[in-house]
Protein backbone atom coordinates (compact mmCIF):
# COMPACT_ATOMS: atom_id res chain seq x y z
CA UNK A 1 0.00 0.00 0.00
CA UNK A 2 2.79 2.43 0.90
CA UNK A 3 4.51 1.62 -2.38
CA UNK A 4 1.36 2.43 -4.34
CA UNK A 5 0.95 5.74 -2.46
CA UNK A 6 4.55 6.73 -3.17
CA UNK A 7 4.11 5.97 -6.88
CA UNK A 8 0.95 8.06 -6.93
CA UNK A 9 2.70 10.95 -5.23
CA UNK A 10 5.53 10.73 -7.77
CA UNK A 11 3.05 11.04 -10.62
CA UNK A 12 1.38 14.02 -8.93
CA UNK A 13 4.72 15.78 -8.44
CA UNK A 14 5.65 15.22 -12.09
CA UNK A 15 2.33 16.66 -13.24
CA UNK A 16 2.74 19.65 -10.92
CA UNK A 17 6.22 20.29 -12.30
CA UNK A 18 4.78 20.30 -15.81
CA UNK A 19 1.85 22.56 -14.94
CA UNK A 20 3.91 24.99 -12.85
CA UNK A 21 7.30 25.55 -14.51
CA UNK A 22 10.10 27.29 -12.63
CA UNK A 23 10.19 31.07 -12.54
CA UNK A 24 13.21 31.30 -14.89
CA UNK A 25 10.99 29.91 -17.69
CA UNK A 26 8.53 32.78 -17.45
CA UNK A 27 7.90 34.88 -20.54
CA UNK A 28 9.66 38.18 -20.89
CA UNK A 29 7.60 41.31 -21.48
CA UNK A 30 8.53 41.49 -25.15
CA UNK A 31 7.55 37.82 -25.62
CA UNK A 32 4.15 38.53 -24.07
CA UNK A 33 3.67 41.51 -26.34
CA UNK A 34 4.63 39.44 -29.39
CA UNK A 35 2.09 36.79 -28.43
CA UNK A 36 -0.55 39.47 -27.88
CA UNK A 37 0.20 40.97 -31.28
CA UNK A 38 -0.07 37.59 -33.01
CA UNK A 39 -3.46 37.08 -31.37
CA UNK A 40 -4.96 40.54 -31.90
CA UNK A 41 -3.40 42.27 -34.91
CA UNK A 42 -6.19 43.15 -37.35
CA UNK A 43 -4.13 42.73 -40.53
CA UNK A 44 -3.05 39.28 -39.35
CA UNK A 45 -6.69 38.38 -38.70
CA UNK A 46 -7.51 39.28 -42.31
CA UNK A 47 -4.65 37.06 -43.48
CA UNK A 48 -6.03 34.31 -41.26
CA UNK A 49 -9.45 34.74 -42.88
CA UNK A 50 -7.83 34.29 -46.31
CA UNK A 51 -6.24 31.06 -45.09
CA UNK A 52 -9.55 29.77 -43.73
CA UNK A 53 -11.15 30.64 -47.06
CA UNK A 54 -8.56 28.50 -48.86
CA UNK A 55 -9.26 25.63 -46.45
CA UNK A 56 -12.95 25.80 -47.32
CA UNK A 57 -12.06 25.72 -51.02
CA UNK A 58 -10.02 22.59 -50.33
CA UNK A 59 -12.94 21.10 -48.46
CA UNK A 60 -15.13 21.84 -51.48
CA UNK A 61 -12.64 20.05 -53.74
CA UNK A 62 -12.65 17.01 -51.44
CA UNK A 63 -16.45 16.91 -51.64
CA UNK A 64 -16.28 16.19 -55.38
CA UNK A 65 -14.92 12.71 -54.58
CA UNK A 66 -18.12 11.86 -52.70
CA UNK A 67 -21.41 10.85 -54.33
CA UNK A 68 -23.96 13.51 -55.12
CA UNK A 69 -27.47 12.59 -53.94
CA UNK A 70 -30.43 14.69 -55.02
CA UNK A 71 -34.21 14.50 -54.66
CA UNK A 72 -36.17 15.28 -57.82
CA UNK A 73 -39.96 15.52 -58.21
CA UNK A 74 -42.02 16.38 -61.27
CA UNK A 75 -45.78 16.62 -61.72
CA UNK A 76 -47.23 17.69 -65.09
CA UNK A 77 -50.56 18.16 -66.83
CA UNK A 78 -50.79 18.56 -70.58
CA UNK A 79 -53.21 18.95 -73.46
CA UNK A 80 -52.71 18.62 -77.19
CA UNK A 81 -49.42 17.75 -78.72
CA UNK A 82 -48.60 15.01 -81.16
CA UNK A 83 -50.90 12.01 -81.68
CA UNK A 84 -49.46 8.56 -82.24
CA UNK A 85 -51.69 6.33 -84.41
CA UNK A 86 -51.53 2.57 -83.91
CA UNK A 87 -53.27 0.58 -86.71
CA UNK A 88 -54.56 -2.18 -84.48
CA UNK A 89 -57.82 -2.61 -86.54
CA UNK A 90 -56.03 -2.75 -89.88
CA UNK A 91 -53.74 -5.47 -88.58
CA UNK A 92 -56.18 -7.62 -86.57
CA UNK A 93 -59.61 -7.27 -88.28
CA UNK A 94 -58.68 -9.51 -91.30
CA UNK A 95 -57.51 -12.14 -88.84
CA UNK A 96 -60.71 -11.84 -86.79
CA UNK A 97 -62.82 -12.10 -89.96
CA UNK A 98 -61.06 -15.30 -90.98
CA UNK A 99 -61.52 -16.77 -87.53
CA UNK A 100 -65.24 -15.94 -87.58
CA UNK A 101 -65.57 -17.72 -90.96
CA UNK A 102 -63.70 -20.77 -89.73
CA UNK A 103 -65.69 -21.02 -86.53
CA UNK A 104 -68.93 -19.96 -88.23
CA UNK A 105 -69.50 -17.52 -85.36
CA UNK A 106 -69.22 -13.87 -84.45
CA UNK A 107 -66.97 -14.34 -81.44
CA UNK A 108 -64.26 -12.06 -82.82
CA UNK A 109 -65.54 -8.54 -83.18
CA UNK A 110 -63.78 -5.97 -85.26
CA UNK A 111 -61.76 -3.30 -83.46
CA UNK A 112 -60.88 0.25 -84.44
CA UNK A 113 -57.48 1.72 -85.01
CA UNK A 114 -56.02 3.26 -81.81
CA UNK A 115 -54.73 6.78 -81.20
CA UNK A 116 -52.41 7.72 -78.30
CA UNK A 117 -51.44 11.21 -77.15
CA UNK A 118 -47.64 11.67 -77.07
CA UNK A 119 -48.05 13.73 -73.89
CA UNK A 120 -49.90 12.14 -71.03
CA UNK A 121 -52.72 14.32 -69.69
CA UNK A 122 -51.37 13.79 -66.16
CA UNK A 123 -48.01 12.40 -65.07
CA UNK A 124 -45.62 12.46 -62.16
CA UNK A 125 -42.10 11.26 -61.43
CA UNK A 126 -40.55 11.40 -57.97
CA UNK A 127 -37.10 9.93 -57.47
CA UNK A 128 -33.77 9.97 -55.68
CA UNK A 129 -30.71 10.25 -57.92
CA UNK A 130 -27.17 9.25 -56.92
CA UNK A 131 -24.29 10.36 -59.12
CA UNK A 132 -20.78 9.06 -58.40
CA UNK A 133 -17.69 10.01 -60.40
CA UNK A 134 -15.70 6.85 -61.09
CA UNK A 135 -12.93 8.29 -63.23
CA UNK A 136 -12.56 12.06 -63.54
CA UNK A 137 -9.12 13.65 -63.82
CA UNK A 138 -10.57 17.13 -63.25
CA UNK A 139 -11.71 16.14 -59.76
CA UNK A 140 -8.37 14.51 -58.88
CA UNK A 141 -6.07 17.31 -60.04
CA UNK A 142 -8.40 20.06 -58.84
CA UNK A 143 -8.06 18.63 -55.33
CA UNK A 144 -4.26 18.61 -55.61
CA UNK A 145 -4.22 22.21 -56.87
CA UNK A 146 -6.50 23.37 -54.03
CA UNK A 147 -4.16 21.63 -51.57
CA UNK A 148 -1.16 23.49 -53.02
CA UNK A 149 -2.99 26.82 -52.87
CA UNK A 150 -4.02 26.22 -49.25
CA UNK A 151 -0.38 25.50 -48.37
CA UNK A 152 0.66 28.71 -50.14
CA UNK A 153 -1.96 30.72 -48.25
CA UNK A 154 -0.70 29.26 -44.96
CA UNK A 155 2.85 30.27 -45.92
CA UNK A 156 1.63 33.79 -46.75
CA UNK A 157 -0.01 33.94 -43.32
CA UNK A 158 3.23 32.88 -41.63
CA UNK A 159 5.21 35.36 -43.74
CA UNK A 160 3.11 38.21 -42.39
CA UNK A 161 3.33 36.77 -38.87
CA UNK A 162 7.13 36.75 -39.02
CA UNK A 163 7.19 40.32 -40.32
CA UNK A 164 4.76 41.35 -37.57
CA UNK A 165 6.97 39.81 -34.87
CA UNK A 166 9.95 41.80 -36.12
CA UNK A 167 7.91 45.02 -36.35
CA UNK A 168 6.57 44.59 -32.79
CA UNK A 169 10.08 44.09 -31.42
CA UNK A 170 11.50 47.01 -33.40
CA UNK A 171 8.70 49.34 -32.32
CA UNK A 172 9.14 48.28 -28.67
CA UNK A 173 12.89 48.95 -28.76
CA UNK A 174 12.35 52.27 -30.53
CA UNK A 175 9.91 53.18 -27.75
CA UNK A 176 12.51 52.25 -25.12
CA UNK A 177 15.09 54.28 -27.03
CA UNK A 178 12.80 57.31 -27.03
CA UNK A 179 12.25 56.90 -23.28
CA UNK A 180 16.00 56.65 -22.68
CA UNK A 181 16.78 59.71 -24.82
CA UNK A 182 14.14 61.68 -22.96
CA UNK A 183 15.70 60.58 -19.66
CA UNK A 184 19.12 61.77 -20.85
CA UNK A 185 17.65 65.15 -21.81
CA UNK A 186 15.96 65.46 -18.40
CA UNK A 187 19.30 64.83 -16.69
CA UNK A 188 20.88 67.39 -19.00
CA UNK A 189 18.13 69.80 -18.03
CA UNK A 190 19.22 69.52 -14.40
CA UNK A 191 22.78 70.31 -15.45
CA UNK A 192 21.68 73.36 -17.44
CA UNK A 193 19.53 74.62 -14.59
CA UNK A 194 22.55 74.34 -12.32
CA UNK A 195 24.68 76.01 -15.00
CA UNK A 196 22.23 78.93 -15.17
CA UNK A 197 22.53 79.35 -11.42
CA UNK A 198 26.32 79.09 -11.44
CA UNK A 199 26.67 81.46 -14.42
CA UNK A 200 24.41 84.02 -12.74
CA UNK A 201 26.50 83.74 -9.56
CA UNK A 202 29.75 84.19 -11.52
CA UNK A 203 28.29 87.21 -13.31
CA UNK A 204 27.27 88.76 -10.03
CA UNK A 205 30.82 88.23 -8.80
CA UNK A 206 32.27 89.83 -11.99
CA UNK A 207 33.92 86.59 -13.11
CA UNK A 208 31.99 86.39 -16.40
CA UNK A 209 30.29 88.93 -18.62
CA UNK A 210 26.58 89.31 -19.34
CA UNK A 211 26.81 87.39 -22.63
CA UNK A 212 27.61 84.23 -20.65
CA UNK A 213 24.27 84.55 -18.85
CA UNK A 214 22.45 84.94 -22.18
CA UNK A 215 24.31 82.02 -23.71
CA UNK A 216 23.46 79.82 -20.71
CA UNK A 217 19.81 80.83 -21.04
CA UNK A 218 19.84 80.08 -24.77
CA UNK A 219 21.27 76.60 -24.19
CA UNK A 220 18.54 75.92 -21.64
CA UNK A 221 15.74 76.99 -24.01
CA UNK A 222 17.31 74.94 -26.81
CA UNK A 223 17.07 71.90 -24.55
CA UNK A 224 13.41 72.64 -23.80
CA UNK A 225 12.71 72.39 -27.53
CA UNK A 226 14.59 69.09 -27.67
CA UNK A 227 12.49 67.79 -24.76
CA UNK A 228 9.30 68.67 -26.62
CA UNK A 229 10.53 66.74 -29.66
CA UNK A 230 11.54 63.81 -27.41
CA UNK A 231 8.05 63.77 -25.88
CA UNK A 232 6.53 63.68 -29.36
CA UNK A 233 8.78 60.75 -30.29
CA UNK A 234 7.69 58.85 -27.16
CA UNK A 235 4.00 59.35 -27.87
CA UNK A 236 4.32 58.49 -31.55
CA UNK A 237 6.34 55.31 -30.95
CA UNK A 238 3.94 54.24 -28.19
CA UNK A 239 0.91 54.80 -30.44
CA UNK A 240 2.49 52.77 -33.26
CA UNK A 241 3.35 49.93 -30.87
CA UNK A 242 -0.19 49.83 -29.47
CA UNK A 243 -1.59 49.96 -33.00
CA UNK A 244 0.35 46.82 -33.91
CA UNK A 245 -1.15 45.05 -30.89
CA UNK A 246 -4.65 46.39 -31.68
CA UNK A 247 -4.85 48.15 -28.31
CA UNK A 248 -5.90 51.62 -27.28
CA UNK A 249 -3.27 53.95 -28.75
CA UNK A 250 -2.58 55.60 -25.38
CA UNK A 251 -2.46 52.37 -23.38
CA UNK A 252 0.45 52.08 -20.94
CA UNK A 253 3.45 50.04 -22.10
CA UNK A 254 5.47 48.05 -19.59
CA UNK A 255 9.18 48.86 -19.78
CA UNK A 256 11.69 46.02 -19.50
CA UNK A 257 15.29 46.35 -20.60
CA UNK A 258 16.19 43.66 -23.13
CA UNK A 259 18.58 40.91 -22.16
CA UNK A 260 21.88 40.87 -24.00
CA UNK A 261 21.61 38.69 -27.11
CA UNK A 262 24.79 37.37 -28.63
CA UNK A 263 24.86 36.54 -32.32
CA UNK A 264 26.51 33.09 -32.42
CA UNK A 265 25.43 32.35 -36.00
CA UNK A 266 27.81 32.33 -38.90
CA UNK A 267 26.67 33.92 -42.14
CA UNK A 268 26.52 30.55 -43.90
CA UNK A 269 24.43 28.98 -41.12
CA UNK A 270 22.01 31.89 -41.18
CA UNK A 271 21.61 31.67 -44.98
CA UNK A 272 20.97 27.91 -44.90
CA UNK A 273 18.45 28.32 -42.09
CA UNK A 274 16.66 31.11 -43.99
CA UNK A 275 16.48 29.13 -47.24
CA UNK A 276 14.96 26.15 -45.44
CA UNK A 277 12.51 28.08 -43.24
CA UNK A 278 11.51 31.34 -44.93
CA UNK A 279 7.80 31.22 -45.71
CA UNK A 280 8.09 33.28 -48.90
CA UNK A 281 10.06 30.44 -50.47
CA UNK A 282 7.60 27.85 -49.18
CA UNK A 283 4.71 29.81 -50.70
CA UNK A 284 6.40 30.00 -54.11
CA UNK A 285 7.21 26.28 -53.95
CA UNK A 286 3.52 25.58 -53.32
CA UNK A 287 2.58 27.81 -56.27
CA UNK A 288 5.12 25.91 -58.38
CA UNK A 289 3.52 22.58 -57.38
CA UNK A 290 0.10 24.01 -58.23
CA UNK A 291 1.45 24.97 -61.67
CA UNK A 292 2.74 21.43 -62.24
CA UNK A 293 -0.63 19.98 -61.31
CA UNK A 294 -2.34 22.47 -63.61
CA UNK A 295 -0.26 21.17 -66.52
CA UNK A 296 -1.12 17.59 -65.60
CA UNK A 297 -4.78 18.57 -65.36
CA UNK A 298 -4.88 19.94 -68.90
CA UNK A 299 -2.96 17.01 -70.33
CA UNK A 300 -5.24 14.50 -68.57
CA UNK A 301 -8.31 16.01 -70.21
CA UNK A 302 -7.55 13.81 -73.23
CA UNK A 303 -8.80 10.90 -71.10
CA UNK A 304 -12.50 9.98 -70.84
CA UNK A 305 -14.78 10.63 -67.88
CA UNK A 306 -16.81 7.83 -66.34
CA UNK A 307 -19.61 8.16 -63.81
CA UNK A 308 -22.36 5.98 -62.35
CA UNK A 309 -25.96 7.17 -62.00
CA UNK A 310 -28.61 5.34 -59.96
CA UNK A 311 -32.26 6.47 -59.91
CA UNK A 312 -34.94 5.11 -57.63
CA UNK A 313 -38.45 6.52 -57.39
CA UNK A 314 -42.07 6.41 -58.48
CA UNK A 315 -43.79 7.44 -61.70
CA UNK A 316 -47.20 7.11 -63.28
CA UNK A 317 -50.37 8.91 -64.33
CA UNK A 318 -51.56 9.19 -60.75
CA UNK A 319 -49.74 10.55 -57.73
CA UNK A 320 -49.30 7.43 -55.66
CA UNK A 321 -46.44 5.47 -54.13
CA UNK A 322 -47.06 1.76 -54.35
CA UNK A 323 -45.08 -1.28 -55.36
CA UNK A 324 -46.62 -1.11 -58.81
CA UNK A 325 -45.37 2.45 -59.41
CA UNK A 326 -41.77 2.31 -58.21
CA UNK A 327 -38.76 1.84 -60.46
CA UNK A 328 -34.98 1.68 -60.23
CA UNK A 329 -32.48 2.38 -62.98
CA UNK A 330 -28.67 2.24 -62.95
CA UNK A 331 -26.51 3.72 -65.67
CA UNK A 332 -22.86 4.11 -66.56
CA UNK A 333 -22.10 7.35 -68.38
CA UNK A 334 -18.96 7.76 -70.44
CA UNK A 335 -17.90 11.08 -71.91
CA UNK A 336 -14.83 11.38 -74.10
CA UNK A 337 -14.01 14.71 -75.68
CA UNK A 338 -12.10 13.70 -78.79
CA UNK A 339 -11.41 17.17 -80.18
CA UNK A 340 -12.04 20.66 -78.83
CA UNK A 341 -10.25 22.91 -81.30
CA UNK A 342 -6.78 22.85 -79.62
CA UNK A 343 -8.21 24.50 -76.48
CA UNK A 344 -6.51 21.92 -74.25
CA UNK A 345 -3.17 22.48 -75.97
CA UNK A 346 -3.45 26.26 -75.51
CA UNK A 347 -4.34 25.91 -71.82
CA UNK A 348 -1.44 23.53 -71.29
CA UNK A 349 0.95 26.04 -72.84
CA UNK A 350 -0.49 28.81 -70.67
CA UNK A 351 0.13 26.69 -67.57
CA UNK A 352 3.72 26.00 -68.70
CA UNK A 353 4.38 29.72 -69.14
CA UNK A 354 2.96 30.41 -65.67
CA UNK A 355 5.20 27.66 -64.27
CA UNK A 356 8.28 29.24 -65.84
CA UNK A 357 7.36 32.60 -64.30
CA UNK A 358 6.93 30.98 -60.88
CA UNK A 359 10.31 29.27 -61.21
CA UNK A 360 11.95 32.63 -61.97
CA UNK A 361 10.16 34.21 -59.01
CA UNK A 362 11.41 31.37 -56.81
CA UNK A 363 15.02 31.93 -57.91
CA UNK A 364 14.63 35.67 -57.34
CA UNK A 365 13.16 35.07 -53.87
CA UNK A 366 16.08 32.85 -52.89
CA UNK A 367 18.57 35.51 -54.02
CA UNK A 368 16.58 38.17 -52.17
CA UNK A 369 16.64 36.09 -48.98
CA UNK A 370 20.41 35.62 -49.29
CA UNK A 371 20.83 39.38 -49.76
CA UNK A 372 18.61 40.17 -46.75
CA UNK A 373 20.54 37.76 -44.52
CA UNK A 374 23.88 39.18 -45.70
CA UNK A 375 22.79 42.79 -45.18
CA UNK A 376 21.21 42.26 -41.76
CA UNK A 377 24.10 40.05 -40.60
CA UNK A 378 26.74 42.73 -41.21
CA UNK A 379 24.43 45.44 -39.90
CA UNK A 380 24.11 43.42 -36.70
CA UNK A 381 27.87 42.95 -36.46
CA UNK A 382 28.45 46.67 -36.92
CA UNK A 383 25.81 47.47 -34.30
CA UNK A 384 27.47 45.05 -31.89
CA UNK A 385 30.89 46.65 -32.38
CA UNK A 386 29.44 50.15 -31.87
CA UNK A 387 28.37 49.44 -28.28
CA UNK A 388 31.80 49.12 -26.57
CA UNK A 389 33.13 52.09 -28.56
CA UNK A 390 30.10 54.19 -27.57
CA UNK A 391 30.48 53.11 -23.95
CA UNK A 392 34.16 54.11 -23.89
CA UNK A 393 33.26 57.46 -25.44
CA UNK A 394 30.60 58.03 -22.78
CA UNK A 395 33.01 57.28 -19.94
CA UNK A 396 35.66 59.61 -21.35
CA UNK A 397 33.18 62.44 -21.98
CA UNK A 398 31.74 62.12 -18.47
CA UNK A 399 35.18 62.36 -16.93
CA UNK A 400 36.05 65.34 -19.15
CA UNK A 401 32.80 67.09 -18.23
CA UNK A 402 33.39 66.47 -14.53
CA UNK A 403 36.78 68.20 -14.74
CA UNK A 404 35.49 71.12 -16.87
CA UNK A 405 32.45 71.59 -14.61
CA UNK A 406 34.73 71.79 -11.57
CA UNK A 407 36.88 74.43 -13.26
CA UNK A 408 33.87 76.42 -14.44
CA UNK A 409 32.42 76.61 -10.95
CA UNK A 410 35.70 78.16 -9.85
CA UNK A 411 35.71 80.55 -12.80
CA UNK A 412 38.85 78.96 -14.27
CA UNK A 413 37.42 78.12 -17.69
CA UNK A 414 35.07 79.69 -20.21
CA UNK A 415 31.38 78.97 -20.77
CA UNK A 416 32.14 77.85 -24.33
CA UNK A 417 34.42 75.11 -23.03
CA UNK A 418 31.76 74.12 -20.50
CA UNK A 419 29.04 73.96 -23.18
CA UNK A 420 31.31 71.97 -25.45
CA UNK A 421 32.06 69.44 -22.68
CA UNK A 422 28.40 69.23 -21.75
CA UNK A 423 27.38 68.67 -25.39
CA UNK A 424 29.99 65.97 -25.73
CA UNK A 425 28.67 64.27 -22.61
CA UNK A 426 25.05 64.43 -23.78
CA UNK A 427 25.95 63.26 -27.28
CA UNK A 428 28.00 60.37 -25.90
CA UNK A 429 25.17 59.24 -23.62
CA UNK A 430 22.76 59.57 -26.52
CA UNK A 431 25.12 57.63 -28.80
CA UNK A 432 25.41 54.79 -26.29
CA UNK A 433 21.62 54.56 -25.90
CA UNK A 434 21.14 54.64 -29.65
CA UNK A 435 23.85 51.99 -30.13
CA UNK A 436 22.28 49.64 -27.58
CA UNK A 437 18.74 49.86 -28.92
CA UNK A 438 19.82 49.93 -32.54
CA UNK A 439 21.54 46.62 -31.83
CA UNK A 440 18.21 45.19 -30.63
CA UNK A 441 16.48 46.55 -33.73
CA UNK A 442 19.21 45.04 -35.91
CA UNK A 443 18.79 41.72 -34.11
CA UNK A 444 15.04 41.76 -34.78
CA UNK A 445 15.73 42.38 -38.48
CA UNK A 446 18.35 39.62 -38.60
CA UNK A 447 16.03 37.27 -36.71
CA UNK A 448 13.36 37.83 -39.36
CA UNK A 449 15.74 37.54 -42.31
CA UNK A 450 17.32 34.31 -41.03
CA UNK A 451 13.93 32.91 -39.85
CA UNK A 452 15.25 32.32 -36.33
CA UNK A 453 12.00 33.06 -34.51
CA UNK A 454 9.90 29.92 -34.08
CA UNK A 455 6.35 30.75 -35.13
Amino acid sequence: MELQISKRMSVILILMSLCFPPSHCQESIIEKYVREGLENNLSLKMKLADYHHSLQSLREAKGLFLPDVSFNARYSRSEGGRIIEFPAGDMLNPVYSTLNQLTMSHNFEEISNQEFAFLRPEEHETKLRLVQALFNTDVYYNHKIKTNLAQAEKANLETYSRALVAEIKKSYYNYLKAIKLNHILLNTKLLLEENRRVTQSLYENDKVTKDAVFRSEAEYNKLIRQLAEADRAIRSSAAWFNFLLNRDLQMEIIIEEPAETACDFSHETAVNNALSRREEISALESYYDAGLNSIKLNKARYLPELMAVVDYGFQGTRYRFTGEDDFIMASLLLRWNICNGNIRKAKTRQAQIGLEKTLNRLSEAENTVKLEVLTTYYTLRAASENIPAANAERQASEEAFRLVDKKYRQGLTSLIEYIDARNNKTNAETGLAVARYDYEVAWAEFEKAAALFDL
